[in-house]
């Protein structure tokens, strides 16, 4: 592999904002949620309490996990429907200046479940097929909704595993409603002003005809892009306004508003991990976390900088008289380099490799799939990085809740299986962890490879979905495996080398989508709604310690023997073997 001081330095320098944004954003969570003073809780309580008398929603009343997930469904399928009509009568609806029509019906439910999931997977193209009423009642409000929903299952499961005693995990209406007006509308009117400042339009007016410098006529599409671009990357939503999502200038024109998009990606998901110590009085347990998750960020982004500087041997630069050879269509060649410069394809100049392959390893830990570079270019072992950072669950830093609670189940199994191994108590914030639970985090633990392995599988022996990939070889094979991990994972980039934009897929992508955030989350919100009526044990000298380094390493362990070598054999089948036949000189 092969690596530069600028790109190990901005991964540095990244790494190093989201550590000093970690306890404020924390400190914040926690203020909402806690029902603390807040900056602006004497401007929006009354709006908070309006919401409350016209909805019959009791301020105080406590849910337990079952009314909890049950609320947070159907609010779930009211706006699934809601958005699916709206897609479905577009072309009869206002505020649509190009007149596009309404959408398919498997085109709409693929988008529909999409949006509803925070998948925010795209089938396609914004600028060519979505109105802007579509855009903004449809799926903008998605992007918002969703990720509340994702923010407060997260802080429910938190409490189960805090709270002393009872059964109850908050109220469903109230932390939504908290969660948008004091957290995510706040944060994104001073966002989108800031985007617009740096060139991202918002605007009504319809597209625009231009003359390029070299006197052909195009059409500039344009619309109200800052007020979506905010809410899709500080919500880890991830679905563009233009096809070319985060690589678009219109909805990523700077490098400054790159730092920024990359920054909001992990922003929660950092904080969630503080407000979790804070409330379970340790701040040690939170930042044990913290340095699990921060160990396989800076792995996965590494790795992938090197392959993507390394290059493709492939396209070598043939001169150098003492170089190594490599046999390409039968002959010897000699290289100097992989490929001069890196493995620019597919990437934005303006970016280039570094901070494109650090895009690339943030929206794939956390629960985003914004994009600035297609992932489908990237080198094997580059490609397989940002796969497998999904298929584990996104629980680096985790986005917006839906990572950090499958963290949590992690350090449950790792507290399980510690304790099997040196004959102590299982125990996590001082809750003995028993059947109940163990049984919880397994049914959760296999959801997501049941759903990714299954549809891939079937994929691969159906005519319809061998038909729609790009390339032939394991690199089929890998869009095959990440369009389901994507869509199970509910992180929404892709491969884009697959036509996914058919029936086939559109019908099971989203089921998969279905199943990887309500098939996993019930049992999660089941795990928090046991531990949160067990009362807290004392430390005593079996209870094995969960707040220093050596549980973090443990944690890691248990993820990556547990969760990444469930995936090992179809990665061997994918983007390893693409890896090793490269650099044997062979192509497809």
């Amino acid at each position: 592999m092969t690596f530069t001081f600028n790109g190990l330095a901005q991964i540095a320098v990244y790494f190093g904002l989201i550590v000093l944004l970690t306890k404020p954003v924390g400190l914040y969570l926690n203020a909402v949620f806690e029902k603390k003073n807040t900056w602006f809780e004497r401007v929006l309580h009354p709006v908070e309490r309006g919401f409350y008398w016209v909805s019959g929603v009791k301020e105080d009343e406590q849910q337990d996990w079952k009314a909890y997930t049950v609320a947070m469904l159907i609010f779930s399928v009211a706006g699934l429907l809601l958005l699916y009509a709206i897609e479905r009568m577009q072309g009869v609806l206002p505020a649509n200046p190009q007149n596009f029509a309404g959408l398919d019906p498997a085109l709409a439910w693929n988008t529909a479940v999409s949006f509803t999931t925070n998948t925010n997977w795209q089938n396609y193209g914004g600028e060519t097929t979505m109105s802007y009423l579509t855009q903004m009642l449809g799926l903008a409000f998605h992007n918002f909704t969703s990720a509340a929903v994702g923010i407060v299952l997260a802080v429910a499961v938190i409490r189960g595993f805090v709270r002393r005693s009872g059964k109850s995990l908050g109220n469903f209406w109230v932390d939504l409603t908290r969660c948008i007006l004091y957290i995510l509308l706040p944060i994104c009117v001073v966002y989108a002003l800031f985007l617009v400042w740096q060139g991202v339009p918002q605007t009504f007016n319809g597209y625009t005809p231009v003359t390029s410098l070299e006197g052909f006529k195009q059409t500039l599409a344009l619309g109200p892009v800052a007020s979506q671009e905010a809410i899709k990357m500080l919500g880890t939503n991830g679905g563009g306004f233009f096809n070319a999502n985060s690589a678009h200038p219109f909805e990523n024109p700077t490098p400054f508003t790159n730092l920024i998009e990359m920054l909001s990606i992990f922003t929660f998901g950092a904080g969630l991990l503080y407000f979790f110590g804070k409330v379970a009085g340790n701040l040690k347990i939170g930042w044990s976390l913290f340095g699990a998750v921060s160990f396989l960020f800076l792995a996965g982004a590494v790795i992938t900088l090197g392959a993507e500087q390394q290059g493709n041997p492939l396209l070598a630069t043939v001169h150098a008289t003492n170089a190594p050879l490599v046999q390409i269509d039968q002959g010897y060649h000699e290289y100097a380099l992989a490929q001069p410069g890196g493995n620019m394809e597919g990437k934005e100049t303006r970016f280039g490799i570094a901070s494109s392959t650090l895009f690339a390893t943030i929206t794939t830990d956390a629960s985003c799939g914004a994009i600035n570079s297609w992932h489908d270019s990237f080198t094997p072992i580059g490609g397989m990085i940002p796969m497998l950072n999904i298929a584990l669950g996104e629980i680096v830093f985790g986005g917006v809740g839906s990572g950090h609670y499958g963290l949590l189940m992690f350090a449950i199994l790792s507290v399980f299986i510690a304790g099997l191994m040196v004959g102590r108590t299982p125990e996590y914030l001082g809750k003995k962890i028993e059947q109940q639970e163990v049984k919880m985090a397994s049914i959760a633990l296999l959801i997501l490879p049941l759903s990714i392995l299954c549809f891939s599988a079937f994929a691969v022996v159906y005519s319809h979905g061998v038909s729609q990939i790009a390339n032939p070889g394991p690199h089929g094979l890998s869009e095959i495996l990440y369009l389901y991990t994507s869509s199970t994972g509910n992180n929404g980039s892709a491969f884009g080398g697959i036509a996914a934009n058919t029936p086939f897929y559109n019908w099971t992508g989203a089921f998969a989508m279905l199943v990887g955030r309500f098939g996993f989350v019930i049992p999660i919100m089941a795990l928090g709604g046991a531990l949160a009526g067990k009362r807290i044990a004392p430390v005593g000298p079996g209870t094995l310690p969960t707040s220093g380094g050596l549980f973090a390493a443990l944690v890691v362990g248990v993820i990556l023997i547990v969760g990444a070598l469930t995936f090992f054999p179809a990665y061997a089948l994918g983007p390893i073997v693409e890896h090793l036949l490269m650099l044997s000189g062979k192509s497809f």
